[in-house]
């Protein structure tokens, strides 16, 4: 009790001593501090947030945590399942398998597959989707057409943060400007209103490679290379090499049944047991079709058989074949190691087992809110339910989809932007900078919206930097008695132009080891290609949305 009265009467003293406007900056810059560092877990930043401006008297707590149940976040959350269930059931690993069917493709036309696919699919299932999905795929496709793979990843990258510009759900950011624009005296922006910018700026960006991608882009060799998950037809190739087997991919995988392949466990069960191909085992559900010696080639004294049959040791190869559940249960046992986990295997089959649900559901998602029938959260919350309902995906697959630190990033951020409003930190902002150039220019106070949102996109997420300018280019509209849409158009296309550093998206991470790049990679393609994306936000975007 002593320790909670001295609590309450230090925040109380804190509340009357501080002014809101500079509390309100204050956490402004201990965030932007603790992103920059990379230290500090960026949910503990997010967290510190709306409790800061609670105890610093900005907000109540009621609206300090208010983030939390915004439609936006649950909206959010929501696309995470439907953008997994669409990994799941195989549908992004037909595309990447068509785009490997075109490595036969050289030079530009490749290049332009790869960016198209990047695009295409960053517009379904957001930019960190699409560059998990088709990396493998792009390595692979490059080697098999001579490239090599630094040439064609930074591409590949920035293609997807120029496709998330196409719908509405390209990216969180997309999202969060239409309903500050709406909250802020304007409207919603449509389902594929974004396209209008985003359309051009795909172009654009596939143009500037092809012409310039060649004095630009970095050749570089990496120590190695991405994992191969794009196609079960490798994996087969993989252990025929190793397994004294005739294996059938096509036979193998299907959507309702697949292969794994476990290492017998120290201490298993299974060791001293002799097993031969074609022996049920598990739970009855699965039949061992190839066996290898551990540490030791297919063929030698020391291999198996050739009949296959095989006394188990510690360290021994199996492979096992049958439904996709009875091999998640088996490989998760005791008994045995997984060399691969099979939920990633399944993930790599084309059109696998629910995908034409899962496409129905994307259409119809995709129906609903371009119509805006229903508000978009209910319209996720549909999408979600359908998922679950129909067996696509189950309850605990749909929580592991959701990546939980970007939604609660956004919705620790979110009292940040509503304090910038109530505080009167962003009037004061936008009263400043009015005065010292004059005012009276929307296209120079775009500018300057733009510019600060592009510096900072470069070391912190462009959902936090967004959020942290949208209720300043807000206040800019208001002030100067104009449309609020091409502001927070034009903040949605200058965030998404985080492509000078590595740091600036989790896209451009996951590309720097199998590229090989290094920190100063990025910026000599990602200048030139942001110069484009911040004159599309400062020039282009009002002569579609008007000031």
């Amino acid at each position: 009790m002593p320790a909670l009265t001295l609590l309450t009467g230090f925040v109380d003293n804190l509340q009357m001593v501080l002014d809101p406007r500079w509390a309100t900056y204050a956490v402004l810059v201990l965030a932007v501090l603790g992103f920059m560092t990379n230290r500090i877990p960026l949910v503990i930043v997010a967290l510190f947030v709306p409790l800061a401006l609670w105890a610093a008297g900005v907000l109540p707590l009621t609206e300090a945590l208010q983030g939390f149940s915004d439609p936006v976040v649950l909206f959010i959350a929501f696309l995470f399942v439907l953008s997994d269930a669409l990994d799941a059931t195989g549908i992004t690993a037909w595309i990447g398998q068509q785009l490997e069917r075109r490595s036969s493709l050289r030079g530009a036309g490749l290049l332009l597959a790869v960016m198209a696919a990047a695009a295409v699919l960053s517009a379904v299932i957001s930019i960190n989707g699409a560059v998990a999905a088709l990396l493998p795929v792009a390595v692979v496709a490059a080697g098999r057409s001579g490239v090599v793979p630094s040439r064609m990843l930074i591409p590949l990258a920035f293609a997807a943060g120029a496709g998330s510009l196409l719908t509405l759900t390209g990216t969180p950011v997309n999202i969060i400007v239409s309903q500050i624009a709406a909250d802020s005296g304007g409207r919603e922006f449509g389902y594929f209103e974004f396209a209008l910018v985003g359309i051009p700026l795909v172009i654009v960006t596939a143009l500037l490679v092809v012409a310039f991608g060649g004095r630009l882009l970095p050749e570089r060799t990496a120590e190695r290379a991405a994992g191969n998950t794009a196609d079960p037809r490798q994996r087969v190739r993989s252990w025929q090499e190793r397994y004294t087997a005739d294996l059938d991919a096509g036979r193998l995988f299907t959507g309702g049944e697949g292969v794994a392949e476990v290492i017998v466990a120290p201490h298993s069960r299974l060791i001293g047991r002799t097993v031969f191909p074609g022996e049920i085992i598990g739970d009855g559900d699965l039949a061992v079709i190839a066996l290898r010696r551990g540490g030791t080639p297919s063929t030698g004294p020391d291999a198996a058989p050739a009949t296959g049959e095989l006394t188990l040791h510690a360290g021994d190869g199996v492979l096992v074949h049958g439904p996709w559940d009875a091999l998640h249960r088996y490989t998760d046992s005791a008994d045995v190691i997984a060399v691969e986990p099979s939920q990633t295997v399944q993930r790599s089959v084309p059109l696998g087992r629910g995908w034409r649900r899962c496409l129905a559901v994307l259409i119809g998602t995709i129906v609903l809110l371009a119509t805006g029938v229903v508000p978009p959260v209910i319209v996720g919350l549909l999408a979600a339910g359908a998922l679950v309902v129909s067996g696509t995906v189950t309850v605990p697959q749909g929580f592991r989809a959701v990546s939980w630190d970007t939604v609660v990033l956004i919705a620790g951020l979110i009292p940040l932007s509503n304090a910038f409003v109530s505080s009167g930190a962003a009037d004061q902002i936008a009263a400043l900078v009015d005065r010292l150039t004059g005012g009276g220019s929307p296209h120079f106070a775009l500018l300057i919206i733009c510019v600060l949102t592009l510096i900072l996109s470069q070391v912190i997420s462009n959902v936090a930097t967004v959020l942290v300018m949208a209720p300043v280019a807000v206040s800019f509209a208001q002030t100067l008695e104009v449309s609020v849409q091409p502001f927070m158009m034009a903040l949605t296309v200058v965030g998404a132009a985080a492509f000078l550093t590595p740091i600036a998206t989790p896209a451009n991470l996951m590309i720097m080891q199998p590229g090989g790049y290094r920190f100063g990679d990025y910026w000599r393609l990602g200048l030139p290609l942001a110069l484009i994306f911040l004159a599309a936000g400062v020039f282009y975007v009002p002569l579609i949305w008007p000031f």
